[in-house]
């Protein structure tokens, strides 16, 4: 009886060492932007209590919340009646107290209210961690994903919002990824919805335009009218929809519109201020007005923020936005904040569509030393010490095997230089350093060959 092949829960991946570089390059980038804007870390729990997350995400969320069984004999005490029934909802209740994070978002409001008395405010965080979600797995979709996040709750300056803005444009700028930042205010989109006399429908008018990039103007129209709204409605919001010019015309033109909403106007004026600031900071980002945005628009209250991939068609790569009650939830209420989040798995696809990891990102070795065995093996040894001591990733082939072996070992993990030592190098101090991708060698003391090494 042969064994069964071993494999990995649907909707979750293993990562080889080679994409664990091009993760890592990912995460470090992205972790020492957020440390150079003042963010600390912070780390939640993988599990929360089910009380904690149940209830925060919409009826939808709640079904997606993986739940953890109780240990022991989780049946005791369990309705022998909704088993016999099979009531999952209502026996899930009584078998788990316990679920897997669903985002870092509820977890971080949850951190807030439980440390509130030790926490400086304001209080600026960031986490990069995992987060799991009960979906059905797809391209581009998984059950297990990272997350990276970083907010600053207990101010409404729109300061934050002008630096947050600066540190996507730098993680971008230093994944030499071109992006698209696309900019929206909630009220902007209240005052819209006061505009064509329809307050009430906000969240109806919202998810449907929120659609105009993948479904086009027409049918966002047979969307709005199946969603209970008049053909003069709809046609009120069509000019709005269809601004165009620059971004400075675009705020004008949205300005004049909106002039009877007092909301719409704040929203038009804060806007204003975030543009205004991060122009006059200079970004490299190309920065778009966009009324159709909304991303989560029963969360966000202010600022609304999406980022897309100028050259690379996939969705959004990295959102956030102003919150006004994040902790609310948890009895602590009017904690204003702001926060964004970078998508790393699709960060991660945009690199390899675009080729853009740099070599250091596709290994962690910089030289291999060949192992010629005895003394010589014994000289490359101090002097692999020497070259690690000054900040080189090194190592040498364990075994004296033949050359071609060892050579296509260091070829296979694209390791860029190979350092050969044999007797007269030995005696002499000195290494031969080969380039593997010119073929050239050069003699070399270890201190020569570390300057060679990190000038690449």
């Amino acid at each position: 009886m042969c064994a069964m092949k071993p494999s990995i829960p649907k909707g979750t991946r293993d990562f080889s060492p080679a994409e664990m570089a091009k993760r890592n390059y990912i995460f470090d980038t992205i972790r020492s932007v957020f440390r150079l804007y003042g963010y600390n870390p912070i780390e939640t729990p993988a599990m929360e209590n089910l009380s904690t997350l149940m209830g925060k995400y919409g009826e939808e969320g709640d079904k997606l919340l993986f739940k953890i069984l109780n240990s022991g004999d989780f049946l005791r005490g369990a309705d022998p009646k909704l088993i016999a029934d099979g009531d999952c909802a209502r026996l899930a209740s009584q078998l788990c107290e316990k679920g897997l994070r669903y985002d870092l978002t509820v977890p971080f409001a949850r951190y807030v209210v439980q440390h509130r008395n030790e926490l400086q405010m304001p209080f600026k965080r960031f986490q990069i961690q995992p987060v799991w979600r009960a979906d059905r797995p797809q391209k581009g979709r998984y059950r297990e994903f990272y997350q990276c996040d970083a907010d600053v709750v207990g101010s409404d300056s729109l300061v934050n919002e002008i630096e947050l803005l600066q540190m996507i444009d730098e993680v971008f700028r230093r994944l030499k990824i071109r992006i698209i930042l696309k900019l929206n205010n909630r009220k902007v989109l209240a005052g819209i919805a006061e505009l064509i006399g329809a307050p009430d429908k906000i969240v109806d008018i919202t998810v449907a335009i929120d659609k105009i990039d993948k479904i086009g103007l027409d049918n966002v129209n047979a969307e709005l009218a199946e969603r209970g709204l008049t053909e003069e409605q709809i046609a009120t919001l069509r000019p709005i929809l269809q601004i165009s010019g620059t971004l400075e015309e675009r705020l004008g033109r949205l300005r004049e519109l909106l002039a009877s909403s007092e909301e719409g106007m704040r929203g038009v004026e804060e806007l204003q201020t975030v543009v205004d600031g991060v122009m006059a900071l200079g970004l490299d980002a190309e920065l778009d007005l966009d009324v159709s945005l909304a991303r989560g628009l029963n969360y966000y209250t202010g600022t609304i923020i999406e980022v897309k991939a100028a050259d690379v068609a996939i969705g959004s790569i990295t959102g956030g936005g102003r919150y006004d009650n994040l902790t609310g939830v948890f009895g602590m209420p009017g904690l204003s904040g702001v926060g964004i989040s970078f998508g790393a798995d699709r960060i991660y696809d945009v690199l390899n569509t675009l080729d853009l990891y740099p070599s250091e990102a596709r290994t962690a070795t910089r030289v291999m030393f060949v192992n010629f065995g005895g003394k010589e093996a014994a000289a490359a040894m101090k002097m692999l010490k020497e070259m690690r001591a000054a900040g080189v990733a090194a190592e040498i082939y364990p075994d004296p095997a033949k050359m071609k072996k060892q050579m296509g070992y260091a070829d296979a993990l694209a390791i860029p230089y190979v350092a050969l030592v044999g007797e007269t190098e030995a005696a002499e101090g000195k290494l031969n350093l080969k380039d593997m991708a010119t073929g050239e060698q050069r003699l070399l003391t270890p201190a020569e060959a570390v300057a060679v090494i990190n000038t690449l």
